[in-house]
């Protein structure tokens, strides 16, 4: 079986994160406060024991998410005696799960992936003003209908004006994430369900990631990608910019660059990595949001989660 290790992306934090794998193993410990020290911060601290509303801070969830995907993949590196790169065939991350990818296919290190992930998160965060960006989840569509909502709710009907609203993650399994100005995604929202939409709903994020208004934090993260060590990965990363094979670290810049804009296209990375052979899908890190993506957009592979020591023993069983 050709296998794609995925890594997940912001909304999956949650209190207690990588407690029990400090607790049962010196490698995951040693992961986490390598990041603490890169970043200065009891990160882990946060992880292990919350507020919940602290580890939700862009800021701190996209390190905390990376660290505890890393710390699940060297336990499982040295639970089970082997490389990444001899057992993995593709990496794909959601979203900032990219940078965890990149850092397991030894792209950065983990310090430099704490530090952009450190960076983007604050540049995400102060890139749009608290209030002016929302995002909404539309349920049952597909990715042409919503971005046909996202079009008729573009314009402001009393003054004319166009703002942003764009679809920003294509997740599959008729699940579409939208982002923009809130008064345009309010709009999409009452327009979708107007057209008989599933569902559609306002999302409880703080900012209007990967749509036109993160323009701000894709300038900032050109700069830091810029100066950041970039190497070729072990296995080559399927970018959520593409959803195609990257391998070249030019290349690899230029896509982390573009992201922070871009849509996640996670249903079509799904599909590009099955049709170059991969049959199974393990999610490492916090949470099954991956796993179940991958049960919806290819129902005839594999798909299972490894964040837990118990989640570690039984993907070691399935690999012997």
């Amino acid at each position: 079986m050709a296998i794609a290790f995925v890594f997940p992306g912001q909304g999956s934090q949650a209190p207690g994160m990588g407690r029990d794998l400090a607790a049962a193993f010196p490698i995951a410990r040693e992961v986490f406060g390598a990041v603490d020290e890169t970043l200065k911060q009891h990160l882990s601290r946060l992880m292990f024991e919350g507020p919940p509303e602290e580890l939700t801070l862009t800021a701190n969830a996209q390190p905390a998410l990376m660290a505890h995907s890393l710390a699940v993949l060297r336990v499982l590196e040295s639970e089970g005696g082997f490389r990444l790169a001899d057992r993995v065939a593709l990496v794909a991350g959601h979203s900032l799960g990219e940078y965890a990818a990149l850092c397991a296919a030894g792209a950065f290190d983990l310090a430099t992936a704490a530090r952009l992930l450190r960076m983007r998160g604050d540049a995400m965060q102060n890139a749009v003003a608290p209030g002016v960006g929302a995002m909404a989840a539309l349920l049952g569509v597909e990715m042409a209908q919503a971005m046909a909502i996202c079009e008729r709710a573009a314009r402001d009907p009393e003054t004319e004006q166009l703002e942003v609203v764009e679809a920003a993650n294509d997740n599959g399994g008729g699940q579409v994430v939208i982002s923009g100005h809130r008064t345009a995604v309010e709009r999409a929202v009452e327009i979708a369900k107007a057209d008989g939409v599933k569902r559609a709903m306002i999302l409880p994020v703080s900012a209007p990631f990967h749509c036109a208004l993160m323009a701000p934090a894709a300038d900032v993260m050109r700069q830091a990608l810029g100066e950041a060590t970039i190497l070729a990965p072990l296995v080559p990363v399927v970018a959520n910019v593409t959803a195609a094979k990257a391998i070249e670290p030019a290349e690899i810049r230029d896509l982390l660059v573009r992201q922070v804009t871009a849509t996640v296209r996670w249903r079509e990375s799904v599909a590009a990595m099955v049709a170059m052979g991969c049959d199974r899908f393990i999610e490492i890190g916090t949470g099954r949001v991956l796993t179940g993506l991958a049960k919806r957009n290819a129902p005839e592979a594999q798909a299972m989660a490894c964040g837990t020591p118990a989640d570690i023993e039984a993907v070691l069983r399935s690999l012997t």
